[in-house]
């Protein structure tokens, strides 16, 4: 028996949005262990330089070396588009972002090859999505628009509230004009106000969750590295763990408003000590 199965997994966010990432990989990897970092000291890093966020990325990395785990998840669409690639060089373990499987799933669902991706305005202005879905069919058109009071909105908890809709509204009124038959949820707090974009958008928009789409592509990677975890003999007490740098209780609140799962703790470390 493989001894690193009984690892962990690592999932580091720059915050709570990443939760929904967790939140995916709990639904669809039920036996696996999961260590979460939240960066709650330094959210958002949609405005950060690529300098700081890399530097941020290896320190939680770092950290999540201490707690032993088989596989990362780069939570947070800003760390996979500035740190990914290079963290992936300098690690041994597997370690996943959440860009590529969304982009690849929005252009295989793409039919008039005209994709809408709404993010941050660090993912949008990167053009990371852009860049993966020429890459995967060059005739596709790719139309990215930054919706930055999509998170304070949810962290709000106005997942629903009029003030939202009219907002999303108005975001979303550019993509509906540009005639987009799929729309790419490209920020991790985005999932979270999916039936409402839906509503605007209509049916005839196909909606992509990259959470989702991750949890796949972790679970077909850790089949086929024989890391995927069986099922454990016994009902274990804490199967996941969560730590941040900064707000303990406030994440906890917001973690047991979104996981199907009763998060009694979050320890705050020092991440600068990394």
């Amino acid at each position: 028996m493989n001894e690193k199965r009984e690892a962990p997994i690592g999932v580091f966010d720059s915050g709570v949005g990443g939760l929904t990432v967790a939140r995916e990989i709990m639904r669809n990897l039920p036996t696996e262990r999961i260590v979460y970092f939240g960066d709650t000291a330094r959210v958002p890093y949609g405005n950060k330089s690529r300098e700081s966020v890399l530097r941020f990325s290896r320190q939680i990395v770092r950290f999540l070396q201490t707690e032993q785990v088989k596989a990362i998840v780069v939570a947070c669409n800003t760390a996979s588009a500035y740190a990914l690639d290079t963290i992936q060089q300098e690690l041994t373990i597997p370690i996943i972002g959440v860009v590529k499987p969304g982009a690849r799933v929005a252009a295989e669902a793409t039919r008039n090859k005209r994709i809408g991706v709404i993010g941050t305005a660090g993912t949008i202005g990167t053009n990371i999505y852009t860049d993966y879905i020429k890459k995967i069919n060059p005739e596709i058109t790719v139309l990215g628009k930054a919706c930055p009071l999509f998170v304070p909105l949810v962290e709000e908890g106005w997942l629903k509230d009029p003030v939202t809709v009219e907002v999303a509204s108005r975001y979303l009124k550019d993509l509906q004009d540009q005639e987009i038959d799929t729309l790419v949820l490209g920020c991790t707090h985005y999932p979270l106000l999916r039936s409402m974009i839906g509503e605007i958008m209509g049916e005839s928009v196909t909606l992509v969750n990259p959470a989702y789409e991750t949890a796949l592509s972790l679970k077909r990677l850790l089949e086929e590295r024989e890391l995927n975890r069986p099922k454990p003999k016994e009902e274990e007490e804490f199967p996941y763990r969560f730590y941040v740098s900064d707000l303990a209780e406030k994440f906890t609140e917001f973690a047991n408003f979104i996981l199907p799962y009763d998060v009694s703790m979050t320890q705050k470390i020092d991440i600068e000590k990394y």
